[in-house]
């Protein structure tokens, strides 16, 4: 049909065979995906920095520990939260995600994690089963959780997004430093993340803070009382 309808207005080109032969050149440089939209307050996105901080033991001045750093984004305003724990197994995954709802004063529709042994026991595209302190803190907490899919990056690109602008923004400024405590590294975090969220975004107006208080935030669900 394309070809007959291009012939139609060009009478003298290309003829059936050598138009199939262009066209499949053509299609194969196109990058097929589906674009996702992010509506006000519905996924909140978890991953952790490929990147870690050594924390020194000041008595031995040698590193005794790589702090392992837990990032979360709000999908509409790309809003942000960071932090370093001690490790990523279950203690430390599930009070991350308590501090990062507290940091944004709200519970979303949905959170799409990473398939971390901490948080999904068995991946699956229809029934993932997560862990049952996973499952808990959801349930109290209110929302669902849908794990992307295993080796499917553009499922979580807001986290790989996010992961990257903590790297540059946080991480590389911190890569001359030293430090000798999760305390001391959380504080440091903690700072360089406010210039983070209040800086203005290069191709839209506002920053993350100003879209996440006007299009996040009011359309989350209150944390609970207890």
């Amino acid at each position: 049909i394309l070809w007959f309808e291009y012939k139609q207005g060009n009478p003298d080109s290309y003829q059936y065979s050598y138009f199939c032969e262009l066209y499949n050149k053509w299609r194969k440089k196109l990058d097929v995906s589906l674009r996702q939209e992010h509506l006000a307050g519905e996924k909140r996105f978890i991953d952790y920095a490929g990147q870690t901080v050594p924390i020194i033991n000041p008595e031995k001045g040698q590193p005794e520990l790589d702090a392992q750093i837990f990032i979360a984004t709000m999908g509409a305003s790309n809003y942000s939260y960071a932090e370093a724990t001690a490790s990523q197994t279950l203690p430390d995954w599930i009070k991350s995600h308590i501090r990062a709802l507290e940091f944004f004063g709200g519970v979303p529709q949905i959170l799409v994690p990473d398939n971390l042994k901490s948080g999904v026991t068995h991946p699956c595209l229809y029934e993932p089963d997560l862990n049952p302190s996973y499952q808990d803190l959801a349930e109290h907490y209110g929302f669902a959780v849908i794990p992307a899919r295993v080796r499917k990056p553009k499922d979580k690109a807001k986290a790989e997004v996010g992961v990257q602008v903590v790297e540059r923004w946080i991480l590389a400024r911190l890569r001359n430093h030293q430090f000798f405590s999760l305390r001391q590294l959380n504080e440091t975090i903690g700072q360089l993340l406010i210039k983070l969220n209040d800086t203005a975004f290069q191709k839209l107006p506002g920053c993350r803070k100003q879209l996440f208080e006007s299009l996040d935030k009011p359309a989350l669900k209150p944390l609970p009382v207890k």
